[in-house]
């Protein structure tokens, strides 16, 4: 197995949040216009990603953002991660997504992602803080034959 590029990371990473961000910051908008916005808007969108992420690495090993990247989370001793690892690795990226809009606890989980990437460069794995805790690897996804010639 080869390991995920950080790039290819990177780009799962974006896609992920707009294909869930960008339809619960629209429904948010309409259904709690003005300042509330800005109080329910990241709970509310790390709740989605969170179920989003989870369901899909526990089902298939992968996001549609990593499906895009050519890449997949598998167990470090092989195959999908399942229910129990994909849910502390879910968690893990998603919490401090909600608490952004405590002041002391956003800047908190803005250090935290910085040290999550941070740990992909450290050690052969490239495994971030959420891989290390569920014990999983971000790999490139092998091409089936006669796929991407």
């Amino acid at each position: 197995m080869e390991l995920a590029e950080p790039g290819q990371r990177l780009l799962a990473r974006i896609v992920d949040t707009l294909v869930v961000g960008l339809p619960v910051a629209m429904v948010v908008r309409e259904a709690f216009p003005g300042r509330e916005t800005d109080l329910v808007l990241p709970p509310a969108v790390a709740g989605v990603l969170f179920l989003y992420e989870w369901l899909q690495l526990a089902v298939w090993g992968r996001t549609i953002g990593k499906r895009f990247a050519g890449i997949q989370v598998v167990r470090m001793d092989s195959g999908k991660p399942g229910v129990w690892r994909a849910l502390p690795r879910a968690a893990v990226y998603s919490a401090p997504i909600a608490l952004r809009p405590v002041a002391i606890l956003g800047v908190l989980a803005g250090l935290f992602w910085v040290a999550n990437v941070a740990a992909m460069y450290e050690g052969a794995q490239r495994q971030a803080l959420h891989d290390r805790l569920a014990g999983t690897l971000v790999v490139k996804r092998a091409k089936r034959a006669g796929y991407g010639r």
